[in-house]
């Protein structure tokens, strides 16, 4: 995919993470057919399918309990990663060698789904979010990682 393409899907993915309702991170994710330049499916992190609250509805949980990303995945919403795969798994839309393009770093849980679903490359928004992160196992099994420009987390200021 030529450079201007991949910068208006990440303008997509960056205004698709505003339909998050979470309110720790909005996260979103297109998978792209690179080769007709397409999107195949999105995906935002969020509550489960056909209702619920995200963990602790207009607070996060995570925050309270002072659970570390990337552990305790049963506390917290679905991923963007999830819901992309998810999505496309429903719709018969194939992740076979497609990419994907993410508003953070994956955690390990998801960079394991999106490598056993036979996803390409990962493009990560740069700058985005603190925490644990998959792009090692993405790395160590083959699966191409782009980092591409992107807004910085806040806290990033913080930690100076």
């Amino acid at each position: 995919m030529k450079e201007k393409h991949i910068n208006i899907r990440v303008e997509q993915c960056l205004a698709l993470a505003k339909a998050s309702a979470c309110t720790r991170r909005t996260f979103g994710a297109l998978l792209l057919d690179p080769e007709r330049n397409v999107v195949l499916m999105d995906g935002y992190n969020g509550g489960p399918r056909g209702g619920g609250q995200l963990c602790g509805g207009d607070r996060c949980l995570r925050d309270e309990l002072n659970i570390p990303s990337g552990t305790r995945m049963e506390v917290g919403c679905h991923h963007a990663e999830m819901n992309v795969v998810c999505n496309a798994a429903a719709n018969g839309v194939t992740t076979r060698g497609a990419w994907l393009i993410v508003t953070g770093e994956p955690c390990v849980l998801c960079a394991k789904l999106l490598h056993h679903a036979g996803i390409t490359r990962v493009l990560v928004v740069g700058g985005g979010y603190l925490g644990e992160n998959g792009v090692d196992y993405l790395k160590a099994h083959g699966v191409a990682v782009q980092i591409v420009d992107g807004p910085q987390d806040p806290r990033r200021a913080k930690l100076g």
